[in-house]
């Protein structure tokens, strides 16, 4: 599995804010107004992170050496959560960005700038995680192997045909 991109998260946070600006005007549109964010949102999503940031450092620990075991399965676990934290951190980010657009006109009323406010702590919060989820996946990166075909090159037999070998 590859690692997720900057500008895979950048385009889904993009394509998140647009449609949830059109959602977030429509609904306005029928007199329909979202609550303010609450503060137990940017809690959690920083609670997430940092979950997801001491999954990574675990494995981290464990290449450099200073954990002396890590299951396989858990390393790759944590891989996947950190991705999905990216991915979920982009999509949060694009919702609660969006929701901030859509105040913007309206600043100079009360309770439309506490609304603005607490949507923008959540994108950054949302920001946080994405950022967390993309470190994590770079601490669970393998270091590249040496395919140098020098005196050092080992090889393992193929299961699939006996007695052929492939460089490991």
């Amino acid at each position: 599995m590859r690692r997720t991109s900057v500008r895979t998260l950048v385009l889904v946070a993009v394509a998140t804010a647009v449609v949830g600006w059109f959602v977030v005007r429509l609904l306005q549109s029928r007199g329909t107004l979202l609550p303010a964010v609450p503060w137990v949102v940017d809690v959690t999503v920083v609670a997430l992170a940092a979950g997801v940031f001491w999954a990574g450092w675990t494995v981290r620990a464990y290449q450099q050496g200073k954990r002396p075991s890590l299951d396989a399965i858990r390393a790759a676990r944590t891989f996947v959560l950190a991705k999905a934290a990216a991915l979920t951190g982009a999509l949060l980010a694009g919702w609660y960005g969006a929701q901030v657009l859509v105040t913007l006109p309206d600043l100079a009323i009360d309770a439309f700038r506490d609304r603005a406010v607490a949507a923008g702590v959540a994108v950054v919060c949302a920001l946080v995680l994405a950022v967390v989820g993309l470190v994590a996946e770079r601490f669970c990166q393998l270091p590249p192997e040496d395919h140098d075909g020098g005196e050092g090159t080992t090889t393992r037999e193929d299961p699939e045909t006996p007695g052929a070998s492939t460089p490991a």
